[in-house]
């Protein structure tokens, strides 16, 4: 079995600064191998196993329910805009009695899947302090943190700013884990009443810390322009909260379920979202009956989305893997149908003067047949050198920061789960997915709710064409523009 790698490395940083810099933690996580599903998977709940039943047509047959009992199971919860319904049973020939209720096509016995690596180091995070004050005309610059906010300069989001692009009325699902909604950069941008968990006995904003993976990921897009912390790429965009991971792993069904409920419109009782944001990657073998399954259902959530409107956005992952010369594995959301996929870029040595953002990063995976755009998503190539882990020094607006050289090269956002004012160092193609879908909300914003083709295309006419002409292997079909994309 061929390893992969695939947890997002975190990097925490206490960010306590007063006129000072404080030193971070240690590096970044080693990441695991990733199995096929048949060995990754394990029962979705503690008692009986969950499964994953898909429909033929276009509506549920009748007594559904009742048809179930009667194979031994209990229908749990029903998606009928998908032709797809989930139940728990106990009985070892559950599958197989099941498929044979009229009207059911196939049954899949659901998995349990690690999607995000976890972070396992970290110390507690301060408070950001007074702005930077820097006084510049163009917003951001106030800040404090801006000064090492690399990743707005890489795709020119100060421009688009300036060019009046800030991501108003666009509401972008975070299909993740707990979000801190009262976090002090992001408390005014959060849908608290549409948002929602699917992860039952969990709210959308309660996780295991100190790190919070959907928080990082949700400024990014949309922490607000406020004077204190950091900014995202659409500051004025609205984030809903939509939990289906809890300790970073969750279900197909969680994920499925979230993504329909992201992409309904609020009248019919969904979130109502312009944009889904899935910084969520798992590499997997092409084998096994539910594999199969559990990515057709998966694939008729993301067609879903794409039917109501909705731009979808999921990381390729971290592996260092081609995926134009490993056809015997697929990564699941992003090789989902009409997901646009995304790959990161990130500096190194940005501690010590370096501009050049537009590297590929060291773990991203990467393959013409799977890559639609590159972000900054950083990286830690610098970090793992000795000179990585001695100190720099950067200045803010007031005062500096110091830390190991090689988390500059990381992109900073949000990301506590316990602390109304805390900032993660973090890299990833987590990170670099949220950023492609900030140029898309401004997007949306400028040129109305144009449908996810024509977000896709202005997306595409207005990237920086970099690596080799036309679609490449790293960067897809170019690096994000926020600027080119909204003039």
């Amino acid at each position: 079995m061929k390893p992969v790698r695939w947890s997002l490395a975190v990097l925490v940083a206490a960010l306590i600064v007063t006129g000072c810099g404080h030193d971070a933690g240690t590096g970044p996580t080693t990441r695991e191998s990733s199995p096929d599903f048949s060995r990754r998977g394990r029962p979705s709940t503690g008692g009986p196993a969950s499964y994953v039943i898909l429909h033929g047509g276009g509506s549920l047959p009748p007594g559904l329910a009742r048809h179930v009992e009667a194979a031994g199971g209990t229908l749990t919860g029903a998606l009928p805009q998908i032709g797809v319904t989930f139940a728990t049973s106990g009985a070892t020939d559950f599958a197989t009695r099941a498929s044979w209720i009229p009207g059911v096509g196939t049954v899949a016995r659901d998995t349990l899947v690690r999607w995000v690596g976890p972070s396992d180091r970290g110390v507690p995070l301060g408070d950001a302090g007074p702005g930077g004050g820097v006084g510049a005309a163009g917003i951001g610059n106030d800040e404090r943190f801006f000064p090492v906010q690399w990743a707005l300069q890489a795709i020119d989001a100060p421009a688009a700013w300036d060019a009046g692009a800030r991501g108003r009325g666009v509401r972008v699902a975070v299909i993740d884990g707990g979000i801190r909604n009262t976090h002090i950069d992001l408390r005014d941008n959060i849908d608290n009443a549409r948002s929602r968990s699917f992860v039952p006995g969990f709210a959308f904003n309660q996780d295991v810390g100190p790190f919070s993976h959907a928080t990082h990921v949700a400024g990014i897009i949309a922490a607000e322009h406020n004077g204190i912390g950091t900014i995202g790429i659409a500051p004025e965009a609205t984030i809903i909260g939509v939990k289906a991971l809890h300790a970073d792993s969750g279900t197909f069904a969680a994920v499925i379920q979230a993504i329909v409920y992201a992409a309904t419109p609020i009248s019919e009782g969904g979130a109502g979202a312009d944009i889904i944001n899935m910084s969520l990657a798992g590499s997997f073998y092409r084998r096994g009956r539910d594999a199969a399954l559990l990515a057709a259902a998966l694939g008729r959530a993301t067609s879903y989305a794409h039917q109501r409107g909705v731009t979808v956005f999921a990381a390729v992952g971290n592996e260092a893997t081609d995926f134009d010369h490993s056809r015997n594995l697929v990564v699941l959301p992003a090789e989902s149908p009409h997901v646009i996929a995304i790959a990161a870029t990130g500096p190194e040595g940005f501690g010590l003067g370096a501009t050049n953002f537009d590297r590929p990063a060291s773990y991203t995976n990467f393959g013409k047949s799977l890559v639609s755009f590159a972000a900054p998503g950083g990286d830690e190539a610098l970090f793992n050198t000795p000179q990585g882990t001695a100190s720099c020094t950067r200045a803010l607006g007031t005062g500096s920061l110091t830390l190991p050289c090689g988390v500059f090269d990381f992109v900073l956002s949000p990301g506590s789960l316990y602390a109304d004012n805390g900032y993660f160092f973090a890299e990833g193609t987590s990170a670099a997915t949220p950023a492609a879908a900030g140029v898309a909300a401004l997007i949306i914003e400028k040129y109305g709710r144009i449908g996810p083709a024509r977000v896709e295309a202005r997306l595409r006419h207005s990237a920086d064409d970099l690596g080799k002409r036309g679609k490449d292997d790293f960067y897809g079909l170019g690096r994000v523009n926020a600027f080119n994309a909204v003039r």
